[in-house]
């Protein structure tokens, strides 16, 4: 039986994951700082499909936490056949607003850091047994530029595909995957403006988790699970960047919140890395 883990596996599209992988008869390892919706989780999907859900809690923005799920990723006698980097939050505040310096450097920590440790210990265990897959969470965001949470998609998917180019060979994938505007909370608690937009450029979680494990079965490196957004990011990525800069800046402004909250309420509704695209 294979043996999946998933950071941010309580809400949203990790949620999803969590689901999916267990009717598929996967063992599932969920990560998160949620202990009661965790234990929820497992109450609830290990009679359902037969499969064991083991916890851990960990909060990713921790050094020595992540280490030690790292150590789990590497432990050569409970081997984790995919890793699904999943977990983060939405950052709807200002490169230059100083009060929320703390929460962007937790975002540094949680979608970059992580994601690179966590990658590492899972490539060097999966290297070593000739066979395993990586998917790591980035956005369709990464080819716009509404700051930093762009900035920060756009390292995942830089760096998903360089993992790729070590991997080349070995047996091992790695994927990022990049979802536009998906159904789930994460737009509510980022502050994020969207209930305007069509329904036609939305996805729900079902079809992104779906598409993602069928793209990964097929040794995509770059997944982009909706038509519409994958002709989007098609026009995007031949587009001049000035262009490009020009389209951020209007979406941005169409956007912008004058309620943003005060940073220490503001932490606790976002920082809960649940993951949901």
């Amino acid at each position: 039986m294979s043996s999946s883990m998933v950071t941010g596996g309580t809400s949203g599209i990790g949620r999803e994951f969590v689901t999916q992988l267990a009717a598929r008869g996967d063992d599932v390892i969920i990560v998160a700082r949620d202990t009661d919706r965790m234990a929820a989780i497992k109450a609830e999907l290990e009679p359902r499909y037969g499969v064991s859900v083991e916890t851990i809690r960990a909060d990713l923005s921790d050094r020595a936490e992540v280490d030690a799920v790292a150590a789990r990723l590497e432990d050569p006698s409970r081997p984790v056949d995919l890793l699904v980097n999943n977990a983060g939050f939405g950052l709807h505040a200002k490169i230059l607003d100083a009060g929320t310096l703390p929460l962007q450097d937790r975002a540094f920590d949680v979608m970059c850091r992580a994601v690179l440790v966590l990658s590492a210990a899972a490539g060097r265990s999966m290297r070593a047994r000739g066979a395993g897959a990586i998917v790591n969470i980035s956005s369709g965001s990464a080819w716009i530029n509404t700051g930093n949470y762009s900035a920060i998609k756009a390292w995942v998917l830089t760096f998903t595909e360089g993992l790729a180019n070590e991997l080349h060979g070995s047996g091992v994938k790695a994927m990022a995957v990049c979802p536009g505007w998906v159904h789930t909370e994460f737009h509510e608690r980022a502050h994020v403006t969207a209930s305007n937009l069509p329904e036609a450029v939305w996805t729900d979680p079902e079809t992104v988790v779906r598409q993602t494990l069928t793209d990964l079965e097929k040794g995509k490196v770059v997944s982009i699970p909706n038509r519409l957004w994958k002709a989007a990011i098609s026009v995007a990525g031949v587009a001049p960047r000035s262009t490009m800069r020009w389209l951020s800046r209007n979406l941005t402004s169409s956007r912008d919140k004058t309620d943003f909250p005060d940073r220490p309420e503001h932490d606790r509704q976002q920082d809960r890395q649940g993951g949901d695209r």
